[in-house]
Formats: structure tokens, C-alpha cells, sequence
């Protein structure tokens, strides 16, 4: 792991944690598109990675079969799961600050944006 990656994977996990702590949203949503997009990860490897951030409880059964196929970077997920902490409790101090109507804008267009993305990607 290089110091770009590093620094690539505390501001992914950081991220991750501040949109999961202020919209609600599963650290999938940030980790997967920025796996892939940024670190160049397959679709393969950036789930079950994210899987991996996500481990207990919710997908140890999910990353115990990505693991057996190879799918998963552990070093990777470590660096994500101590950045996602962090930037999931400041973003849930952000989210309890914002209007319901804001909110709610902000999770719609989050969406939307990151569908795009995924819809017109090659």
C-alpha cells in the first residue's frame, strides 16, 4: 500500500462516514463508486472490500465468500473502517443541524448522481 493509497483510502472511508452518518446511507454508496472509480478496483474486489468495512455483523457471511474467492483487500478495509468512524460521527453531527427539507434534497440528488455515474460509466 503506498502513501497515495493511503491517503486515497482515509479520505474514501472519511467520506463514507460522514455521508453514512448524515443521510443514512450504507458505506456501499461511497466505497464501491470510489473503489472502482478512483483506486481502479474491479466491481469484484471494491464489494467485497466494502464488505469488509461492513463486517460485523452485517456482512460476515458476504465476505467470508468474496474472501475465498480473492476478492477481498483486508489492509484496505482496515484503513476504511477507522476513516469511516471518524467521518460517520461528524457527518451525524451535520445531518442532526440540517433542515428534514435540505435533508432530503441532498439525499436525492447524492443519488442520482452516483446512479448516473454508474449508468454512463464504460
Amino acid at each position: 500500500m503506498s502513501i497515495n493509497e493511503l491517503i486515497l483510502l482515509i479520505i474514501i472511508g472519511f467520506l463514507a462516514g460522514v455521508v453514512g452518518g448524515s443521510l443514512g446511507l450504507g458505506g456501499g454508496i461511497i466505497i464501491v463508486p470510489a473503489l472502482v472509480f478512483i483506486l481502479g478496483f474491479t466491481q469484484h474486489h471494491a464489494q467485497g472490500t466494502s464488505l469488509a468495512v461492513l463486517l460485523f455483523p452485517i456482512g460476515i457471511l458476504g465476505v467470508i465468500n468474496y474472501a475465498k474467492n480473492g476478492y477481498v483487500n483486508f489492509k484496505f478495509a482496515a484503513v476504511l473502517i477507522v476513516a469511516f468512524v471518524l467521518g460517520s460521527y461528524i457527518g451525524s453531527e451535520i445531518s442532526v443541524n440540517l433542515p428534514e427539507k435540505i435533508l432530503k434534497k441532498v439525499f436525492a440528488i447524492f443519488l442520482l448522481i452516483i446512479s448516473v455515474k454508474m449508468i454512463l460509466d464504460k
